[in-house]
């Protein structure tokens, strides 16, 4: 997307941050906001749950993709989403944002705008309390933010026990499905699934189920990186392994096969596999959580597979090893 008129800079900070920030709401647990030295929430248990995520141009993002209201939409959403796999309600966020001399005014003022949409979710529960702007090469988005377990014991990742059933709430697959649509070569192929796009653009997990699930796991995590690879590391930090049933992972796939046979025969090779997204995919931001067996599934999460004893691999699909695939941070 193009953004036209005065570029941040030739604004200057305090009234770029002034224009910007006009758009954003005021939370109940908030004491003090943005336009101090520093910010004070209230939260109704003295433990905070806090997390941080950086996103960088061209490493996590494209702004030929993504809007100034995308990224600030998916900025707080991926947050948000390690507080709930906690067991934590999101309270407040910080926002570090690096411009580069081109960011135009109008893609900040998008970008806060994106940032409120997703704080609505939660509202009148969350707010952007605060941060920082700087110049540097390129655009650099840091979000840190603060959650309240309103009395309850934090979900780990490595409290899971052999027997638990493995559960998925939420989708698997879509958003690499969508980040595969966007990178093709064809942009037809992007406009045909708009529904996969917008899930790599602007997820949107549901952080309801996320708590409801988090009230009876015995682990649970956020799915960012690729079942796979999240499945891999809950297994290693509970010393368990994890069995998944490709039949009961079917379902997720089939949503997504019409897309990788689009991509396949517009392409005239077989790259695109919608079991590659559904197991090793990720930013869908769904929740892995492992619940006692017997267990009452909410609306919404899917039983697919269970908690073995720790074995050779941590992770198996049926009785093959599944090996660890996904995103990483560093080498992307």
């Amino acid at each position: 997307m193009e953004y036209l008129g005065e570029s941040i800079i030739q604004i200057g900070e305090s009234e770029a941050l002034a224009r910007a920030l006009s758009v954003l709401k005021s939370a109940e647990s908030t004491l003090v906001g943005s336009g101090d030295d520093a910010a004070v929430i209230t939260l109704t248990d003295p433990r905070v749950v806090i997390t941080t995520d950086t996103m960088v141009e061209n490493h996590d993002f494209r702004n030929s993709w993504s809007s100034g209201f995308d990224l600030g939409f998916k900025a707080v959403m991926t947050n948000a989403a390690d507080l709930v796999a906690m067991g934590a309600t999101p309270r407040a966020l910080t926002v570090a944002l690096i411009i580069s001399r081109e960011t135009k005014q109008a893609w900040l003022e998008d970008f806060a705008r994106g940032l409120q949409a997703a704080c609505d979710q939660f509202s009148p529960s969350i707010e952007v309390v605060g941060g920082d702007l700087a110049l540097g090469s390129e655009i650099v988005i840091a979000v840190t933010a603060h959650g309240d377990l309103d009395g309850a014991a934090p979900v780990l990742r490595s409290t899971a026990r052999p027997g638990d059933l493995v559960v998925v709430a939420g989708t698997l697959g879509k958003a690499a499905a969508g980040l595969a649509l966007l990178d093709f070569a064809d942009p037809t192929a992007a406009a045909s699934y708009p529904e996969l796009v917008n899930v790599q653009l602007r997820p949107t997990p549901d952080f309801a189920l996320g708590l409801l699930v988090a009230k009876s796991a015995t682990a649970m995590m956020d799915i960012s990186d690729g079942l796979s690879l999240d499945a891999t590391r809950l297994a290693r930090q509970s010393n368990v392994s994890i069995r998944l049933e490709k039949r009961l992972l079917e379902g997720y796939a089939a949503v997504l096969e019409q897309a990788a046979q689009s991509i396949n025969s517009r392409s005239g090779d077989q790259n695109a596999s919608e079991w590659d997204w559904v197991l090793h995919g990720g930013e869908d931001h769904s929740f892995l959580a492992t619940l006692p067996e017997g267990s009452v599934m909410p609306r919404g999460a899917k039983i697919v597979g269970k908690v073995v004893a720790s074995s050779e691999h941590p992770v198996y699909l049926d009785v093959e090893p599944l090996a660890a695939r996904g995103w990483d941070s560093v080498t992307g």
